[in-house]
């Protein structure tokens, strides 16, 4: 525990950089003067923390790390482009339903509006950054199917993008289902982020839940005074 935790302060500090290798079990073992088994163990701490990923035949690698200024309007996948990392979406559910009555008061639906309601995961490199449903009219996705890594990029297709959203962000603790659909430990803290985004018209367009890892998310408010 001491070793993950030294481990733990020198990534956050950021004496390691993402997708910076960690040491070997045997260069720590040797450096720490402790077994490998010890070693391994601090690894697999960071490993459940989502600090650091495993690479099947090629080591320990610091997780990728989102930096996402609230002032633009940015889709998940152009985040990802722009630091470098390779975007996708683990889909879990793509369908057409009957509106919620909060899915129909966020988007200004009438009752018994159909809606698509997309299910997914978000992934940086395979790693899963967050747990992600997202509702739009069906007048506007009447395949959900035809919906690829990037929802921002199909909206932009069918000539509907999205061009300002008024986003809620709080804290939260996962329960065991999101836990689990995270590969994170029950209760584990993460951002629970709403998001409605609208047309140029003012016509709302999507409405997103997102649950993001918060070992994985920081969010950047820029503030001035005036």
């Amino acid at each position: 525990m001491q070793i993950a935790r030294k481990l733990t302060d020198d990534v956050l500090a950021g004496r390691y950089q993402v997708d910076q290798a960690l040491p070997s079990e045997r260069t720590l073992s040797e450096q720490l003067k402790v077994s490998r088994v010890t070693a391994r163990k601090a690894i697999d701490q960071l490993v459940e923390q989502g600090l650091v990923v495993r690479k099947r035949g090629s080591g320990n690698y610091i997780a990728p790390r989102i930096e996402q200024p609230l002032s633009n309007l940015s889709s998940f996948s152009e985040q990802l482009q722009q630091r470098g990392y390779k975007p996708g979406s683990r889909w879990l559910r793509r369908e057409l339903v009957i509106a919620g009555a909060d899915e129909q008061m966020s988007l200004a639906l009438s009752p018994n509006t159909r809606v698509a309601r997309l299910e997914r995961l978000r992934l940086a490199d395979d790693v899963a950054m967050a747990y992600e449903v997202s509702v739009l009219p069906a007048t506007v996705v009447p395949d959900p199917a035809a919906i690829g890594d990037s929802l921002y990029q199909y909206l932009e297709s069918v000539g509907k993008p999205p061009v300002r959203a008024l986003q809620h962000i709080r804290a939260m603790n996962a329960p065991a289902d999101l836990a689990r659909q995270l590969g994170v430990p029950e209760g584990h803290a993460v951002l629970f982020i709403t998001r409605i985004a609208y047309l140029e018209n003012g016509e709302a367009v999507e409405l997103t839940h997102s649950y993001c890892r918060s070992d994985h998310y920081d969010f950047v408010a820029e503030m001035r005074r005036g």
